[in-house]
C-alpha cells in the first residue's frame, strides 16, 4: 500500500544557487539525502525566476557568482520573500564577507567545507517561523 503524501508532509523546497556545476550537483544531493526538495540555480538569473514562483523555504547562497555576488542576489531575494530564511554556503570566509551577507538580510553563514553544521543550520532556519533576524553564531570558525 502506497502512502499518500499530504501537503503538511510535503517536502520543504530549498533553492541553492551555486556557479560551480560540482557544488550545485552535491547540494542536490544532500539537500535530497537530508530530506528536503532541491531547487537548484546556477546564476542569478535562474535564483530570482525561481525566487519569483515562491514556495522556497530557504535560500542557500554562494558569495561568488559569475552574473554577480550573492549578497546583492541576497538583497533581491529579501525583497521578493522578506519572511524566507537566508544562509550563505560559501568558500568566501572573510569577516567582511560574513558581515556584508547577514548585513544584507541573511540569518546564517557558513564557510565551505563545513558540514558538521551544515544539515543542523537547515532544519534550524527551515524550522524558525521567527521574522528575519541576523546572526553570526553560524560563522564558521
Amino acid at each position: 500500500m502506497t502512502a499518500k503524501v499530504t501537503k503538511s508532509e510535503a517536502r520543504k523546497r530549498i533553492l541553492c544557487v551555486d556557479d560551480d556545476s560540482d557544488t550545485r550537483e552535491m547540494m542536490s544531493v544532500l539537500l535530497e539525502e537530508y530530506g528536503y526538495e532541491p531547487v537548484i540555480a546556477g546564476s542569478v538569473t535562474e535564483a530570482i525566476a525561481s525566487a519569483s514562483c515562491g514556495g522556497i523555504s530557504l535560500f542557500i547562497l554562494d558569495h561568488f557568482l559569475s552574473q554577480g555576488n550573492g549578497v546583492e542576489l541576497c538583497r533581491q531575494i529579501r525583497a521578493l520573500a522578506p519572511q524566507t530564511a537566508i544562509m550563505f554556503y560559501s568558500g568566501a570566509g572573510y569577516t567582511t564577507n560574513i558581515q556584508a551577507a547577514l548585513d544584507a538580510g541573511a540569518q546564517a553563514y557558513l564557510v565551505k567545507p563545513d558540514f558538521t553544521h551544515l544539515k543542523p543550520t537547515i532544519d534550524r532556519l527551515i524550522c524558525e517561523a521567527a521574522p528575519v533576524k541576523h546572526s553570526s553564531s553560524e560563522s564558521a570558525s
